[in-house]
């Protein structure tokens, strides 16, 4: 049976090009970057040129690039190390009052306010989650029925004791966009720190993390057809962070661990080789697709926004890859027929496949869980063709049919 793989929200095949760049990095130059020999000096400059490779893209400079194991990771530190800083900074201000003799302090950080919205992937949530059981605020912004956060909504919620706002970029399960300008904006208005997951938008659009005042940023790389495990967190010069993996210095001592040194090669060649016409064409691929199920399954309804757009330069707000549609079938049956036919989709994120819930970002916009359960993703990549998206058609269409005959529709 043909495998027809409709799922590269959740990873991406990693490109034949990237794997010959990775290659060398496993058996010829294997040593440490941090040892003081030859070997480990050309694991060492692999290293730099690859940090360099990410920073240029995103308009950062190479010092303001920590290499990490993904997202999850690059979310982690980002959103805990910044409140384990805050942390810190209470335990000296402790230490200094008591030398004084004034006992009389507040037991709360003296920034202690997280703002984020209900549509984040599900590590920011729980990292989220987390920290409001140990002693932080979170907020949890709603967004409108296309899954845009408020910018009112986000101006209002910050108060004097908010150190960060966290917002995601392209929505990883119905692809909006958020406009990382607008927040910037606000937040530096308001003095306060702006981080964004960026994982599913990175390479697909355009980003400048000094033009949108964006201060903290999560990359990854099996999203953009380079290897798993490995991912990087932007961090602005000046931004203290405490490390929550602590090792031997490594990442100018931000995060302990030995550098995946294959794994970021194949990262940065992945980076290398994004092209906007890749993003054009996805686009096209798209809107062609959401039009034709639309037409094909009535009282189907589209999640997020509209088409239309090239993904380049005109402001369109929906990632290129992503279709997430509301059937009027049963969706786990819909989904297992699919599979056994070769089409491989989502019936969420990857990540929310696990625990089974229903999508939390699919209830933030205002759909009913019997919809959320009845609902499919469908994500390309560069590496789709016209022809796979006509067979999984008719493979969908054959699949509601089937559905809606049965008992369990």
């Amino acid at each position: 049976m043909k495998i027809i793989y409709l799922d590269n929200g959740a990873s991406t095949m990693t490109d034949p090009k990237v794997v010959r760049a990775m290659g060398p990095y496993f058996n010829e130059v294997y040593g440490n970057a941090s040892a003081g020999h030859e070997m480990g000096s050309r694991a060492k400059v692999a290293l730099n040129d690859a940090r360099h490779v990410i920073a240029k893209s995103i308009g950062a400079a190479d010092k303001e690039i920590c290499f990490t194991s993904g997202g999850t990771e690059s979310n982690n530190l980002a959103i805990k190390g910044l409140a384990f800083a805050c942390m810190d900074l209470k335990a000296f201000e402790w230490v200094e009052n008591f030398v004084k003799g004034d006992m009389k302090l507040n037991v709360n950080p003296p920034k202690n306010h997280i703002i984020t919205t209900k549509v984040e992937h599900s590590c920011i949530l729980n990292t989220c989650k987390w920290l409001s059981g140990n002693g932080f605020e979170v907020t949890y912004l709603d967004v409108d029925s296309d899954g845009f956060v408020r910018l009112s909504d986000l101006e209002k919620a910050i108060k004097p004791e908010t150190f960060l706002v966290s917002i995601i970029h392209g929505n990883n399960e119905i692809g909006t966009v958020q406009d990382l300008k607008a927040i910037g904006d606000i937040c530096h208005k308001k003095g306060v720190l702006f981080h964004t997951d960026a994982c599913q938008s990175y390479t697909k659009i355009p980003i400048n993390v000094r033009k949108m005042n964006v201060d903290l940023l999560t990359l990854n790389s099996h999203k953009i057809h380079g290897p798993k495990g490995v991912g990087a967190l932007y961090i602005r010069e000046g931004i203290v962070l405490t490390p929550v993996l602590h090792g031997g210095g490594h990442e100018r001592g931000l995060r302990g661990g030995t550098e995946n040194i294959p794994g970021v090669v194949g990262f940065a060649e992945a980076v290398k080789l994004a092209k906007e016409s890749h993003v054009k064409g996805m686009c096209k691929m798209r809107d062609d697709f959401i039009e034709e199920v639309l037409k094909a399954v009535p009282d189907a309804k589209l999640n997020g926004v509209g088409v239309g757009g090239d993904g380049v330069g005109d402001g369109d707000a929906r990632l290129c890859n992503n279709i997430n549609i509301t059937f009027p079938v049963n969706g786990e049956m819909l989904g297992d027929y699919l599979n056994v036919n070769g089409v491989c989709t989502s019936k969420g994120s990857a990540c929310g496949m696990i625990d089974g819930e229903v999508s939390h970002v699919l209830k933030a916009i205002g759909r009913t869980d019997k919809e959320a359960k009845s609902t499919i993703r469908f994500t390309i990549s560069r590496f789709t063709t016209r022809a796979e998206l006509d067979e999984a058609l008719n493979i969908l269409i054959k699949s509601v049919e089937k559905v809606r005959k049965s008992r369990f529709a």
